[in-house]
C-alpha cells in the first residue's frame, strides 16, 4: 500500500514537472529568469521580509527584464529606470492592465477604479481625475482645505505641551480628513470614535496586506479562504468600512441637489442619473462604493505613513530640520500658513520632502500591472495574463540615477546654485497611465503639512537622533516606517 502511494505521488510530481516544462517551452520567448519549481515557483528563493531585494539580486544574473513565478503566477519584473520608463511611459498602452490582487480586489469584486481594467477603468479614472480637479485638487479650494486641516493638527499638538506621543493616529486623522472633505464634504473630530474605528481598520488592512499572510492570500486565495487566520477578521472589518460608505451615499441621495454638487459622491450620483438608460455605463452603485473605498484606503495610509517617516527624518537629522526652519522663517514667517506658491522660494525644504519620499520608497513593488493581451517588449513576448512588477525600489535606489542612493541626501534635488532640480527617476507615484490618481493631492498635503509643522514646532524624541531607525518596520507591499513616541516642542 505504501509503495503504491509513493508511486502515485512520484507520478504526480513527474506529471507536474512535465506540464511545467511544456509550459516553459511554449513561452520560450519569455524573458529569462531563475529556474522555478512546480506549484510554488520561485517562492523559496525570495526573501519574504523584503521581496524587492531578491528581485534586484536576480537582475544581476538575468538582466533588467526577467521572469519569476510567484506560486504558479507567471510574473515579469522590470528593474531599473530605463526598463520601467520604457514599459510604463513609452509603451503605456500595453501596460495599462492592473493585476488582480486578491486581498484588495476580492472585497471589491472587480468594481471601482482600483480593481478594474478596460473601459470600466478608463471611464472611472477620467471621471475621478476631472471631479477631483473640479473640487480643488491642484487648485485653490483644495489648498485651503489642507491649510485648514493643518491648523487643526497643529492645535492638537499644542495641547500636548511637548510631552511624548505616538503621531500615527493624529497624522492618519489629518490626512483622512482631507479625503473626507473631497468625498463626503465633511471633516471629523480627532476624537470621533467612529472615525477612529475606521482608521484602525484601514491600518489593519494595510498591515495585513504587507504581512506573510497577506502575501499568501494574494498567491493562493482559494486555499486561504478555507484556512483559519487573521485575514477573515480583516475581511469582516472591510465590510464595516463599506457599510459606513453606503450610509454616507444614502445620506447624499436623500439631500442631493443636482444643480449644486457638494463633493465626489454627489457628482457620481448625478452621473448615475444621467446615464441610467445607457446599457454600457460604468456609473452605477457598486462602482461608486468600491471607488470611494479605494480613495479612502489609498489616500489615507500612504500619505500618513510618509508624514510619519518625515518626522522621523527631522529627528534623525536635526541640522536638516534647523536649516528648513531657517528657510521657512525667512519666507513665510510664523504668521501665515504656507501655500503651494511658496515652493519656488523654499528650494531646500522642497528638496528634503522629495528626498523623504525617495528614501522611504513607500511602495517598492508598485501596484502590479497585468498584460491584457500578448505584448512585445525588448525582443521578448510577454503572454496575456502575465503579472508585471515595475520595481519602483530599483528606480528610486538606482546608482546610475542618484549620487548616494543608500544615503539620505537632499542634494539629490538641488543644483550647484542651491535651486531645486527635478530628476526623472523620482517615481514614488509610479508613472504612465496608471500612476497614482491622487498624486497632485499627496504632493500638496506633504508640502503644506510638513512646512506648517516646522513653522510651529521642533521635533525630537527622548532617545535622541541615534535612537531613530529609518529602516522600515516591515516591508512587502509597503515599506512601513517604524513607530516612535516623539515630542513636538512649540517654537
Amino acid at each position: 500500500m505504501e509503495f503504491s502511494t509513493t508511486l502515485i505521488l512520484a507520478g504526480l510530481i513527474l506529471a507536474l514537472l512535465w506540464i511545467f516544462n511544456v509550459k516553459n517551452k511554449t513561452n520560450r520567448r519569455l524573458p529569462p529568469g531563475p529556474t522555478a519549481l512546480p506549484l510554488i515557483g520561485n517562492l523559496l528563493q525570495i526573501d519574504k521580509k523584503a521581496p524587492f531585494k531578491s528581485f534586484v539580486k536576480f537582475s544581476e544574473t538575468y538582466g533588467p527584464v526577467m521572469t519569476v513565478y510567484l506560486g504558479w503566477q507567471r510574473t515579469v519584473v522590470l528593474v531599473g529606470y530605463d526598463a520601467v520608463k520604457e514599459a510604463l511611459v513609452d509603451q503605456a498602452d500595453d501596460f495599462t492592465g492592473r493585476a488582480p490582487t486578491p486581498f484588495l480586489h476580492n472585497p471589491n469584486k472587480k468594481y471601482g477604479i482600483g480593481s478594474s481594467n478596460g473601459e470600466r477603468w478608463r471611464q472611472l479614472r477620467r471621471f475621478t481625475l476631472t471631479t477631483l480637479r473640479d473640487f480643488g485638487m491642484g487648485r485653490k479650494g483644495m489648498e485651503e482645505w489642507i491649510q485648514e486641516e493643518s491648523e487643526h493638527m497643529r492645535a492638537h499638538m499644542l495641547k500636548l505641551k511637548g510631552s511624548p506621543f505616538d503621531p500615527t493616529f493624529l497624522l492618519s486623522c489629518t490626512v483622512s480628513n482631507v479625503i473626507c472633505c473631497l468625498v463626503f464634504s465633511q471633516r471629523f473630530s480627532y476624537e470621533d470614535k467612529q472615525f477612529l474605528r475606521l482608521l484602525t481598520i484601514l491600518s489593519h488592512i494595510g498591515k495585513l496586506n504587507s504581512s506573510p499572510v497577506g502575501q499568501m492570500y494574494n498567491l493562493f486565495p482559494k486555499l486561504m479562504d478555507h484556512l483559519p487566520g487573521p485575514h477573515h477578521k480583516v475581511f469582516a472589518e472591510y465590510e464595516e468600512v463599506r457599510k459606513f460608505i453606503k450610509m454616507k451615499i444614502q445620506e447624499h441621495k436623500d439631500t442631493l441637489d443636482p444643480s449644486s454638487p457638494r463633493d465626489y459622491i454627489d457628482s457620481f450620483l448625478i452621473r448615475i442619473n444621467q446615464e441610467k438608460e445607457i446599457s454600457t455605463t460604468e456609473f452605477h452603485y457598486d462602482n461608486l462604493v468600491s471607488t470611494i473605498m479605494t480613495l479612502f484606503l489609498a489616500g489615507t495610509q500612504t500619505t500618513s505613513s510618509t508624514l510619519r517617516f518625515a518626522l522621523s527624518v527631522l529627528i534623525k537629522y536635526p541640522k536638516i530640520q534647523e536649516t528648513m526652519q531657517q528657510e521657512i522663517d525667512s519666507v513665510t514667517g510664523k504668521g501665515r500658513c504656507p501655500s503651494m506658491e511658496d515652493r519656488k522660494s523654499l528650494p531646500f525644504s522642497l528638496a528634503v520632502i522629495h528626498e523623504m519620499q525617495r528614501f522611504l520608497d513607500l511602495v517598492p513593488l508598485s501596484l502590479p500591472h497585468y498584460t491584457l493581451n500578448d505584448i512585445s517588449f525588448r525582443g521578448y513576448t510577454i503572454p496575456k495574463d502575465t503579472v508585471i512588477i515595475p520595481l519602483l525600489h530599483s528606480v528610486l535606489k538606482e546608482e546610475k540615477q542618484w549620487a548616494t542612493p543608500r544615503s539620505f541626501n537632499p542634494q539629490h534635488f538641488l543644483d550647484n546654485n542651491g535651486s531645486f532640480k527635478k530628476n526623472p527617476a523620482f517615481m514614488p507615484f509610479s508613472a504612465g497611465k496608471r500612476n497614482c490618481v491622487g498624486e497632485s493631492l499627496a504632493r500638496m498635503e506633504l508640502f503644506i503639512f510638513i512646512v506648517s509643522l516646522l513653522q510651529d514646532f521642533t521635533f525630537s524624541c527622548a532617545g535622541g537622533p541615534d535612537s531613530i531607525n529609518l529602516i522600515p518596520e516591515y516591508s512587502s507591499f509597503l515599506n512601513v516606517p517604524c513607530r516612535y513616541h516623539i515630542m513636538a516642542t512649540p517654537r
